[in-house]
C-alpha cells in the first residue's frame, strides 16, 4: 500500500448516542474529549477518540447539530497542503484545510470527482 489509512471519523447529529451505539456494537471505549479535535469537524467537547490498542487504526466519534452525518477516513500524507492541491489538480475539490495552520498535526478534507469525501492527515508543513 502506498500511503495508509491512519484515522477514521464517524459523525452525526447526536454524537453521544452514536458513541453508545458503537460501544454496544463493537465494545469500543472512548477517551474524554481532547483538544486535538477542531470545531471544523465536531461541536466543541463532542469529539471523543476511540481508545486505541495494538490492533486497528485510530478513530473518533463526534459531530453535533449542524455537522454532517458521515463516515470519513484519513490517509496519512507527508504534506497536507500538497495532497489537497494534488487532489484538486486531479479533478477533486478542496473542502477544508489544512487545519490547524500551526502545530505538529494537521488535516484537510476533499471531495473526489464522484462526490466522496476523504481526509488527509500529516505534519504541519
Amino acid at each position: 500500500m502506498g500511503q495508509p489509512v491512519v484515522h477514521f471519523e464517524i459523525s452525526g447529529i447526536e454524537p453521544g448516542r452514536l458513541r453508545d451505539y458503537y460501544a454496544g456494537l463493537f465494545n469500543w471505549r472512548f477517551n474524554p474529549p481532547g483538544s486535538a479535535a477542531t470545531t471544523s469537524v465536531s461541536a466543541d467537547g463532542d469529539y471523543h477518540f476511540v481508545e486505541a490498542d495494538s490492533a486497528g487504526i485510530n478513530g473518533g466519534v463526534g459531530g453535533g447539530a449542524g455537522y454532517p452525518q458521515r463516515v470519513l477516513f484519513y490517509v496519512g500524507v507527508p504534506d497536507v497542503e500538497q495532497a489537497l492541491a494534488r487532489a484538486e489538480s486531479l479533478g477533486g475539490q478542496r473542502l477544508m484545510g489544512p487545519e490547524p495552520a500551526t502545530g505538529a498535526f494537521t488535516v484537510g478534507h476533499f471531495q473526489d470527482p464522484e462526490g466522496n469525501v476523504l481526509g488527509v492527515a500529516g505534519p504541519t508543513a
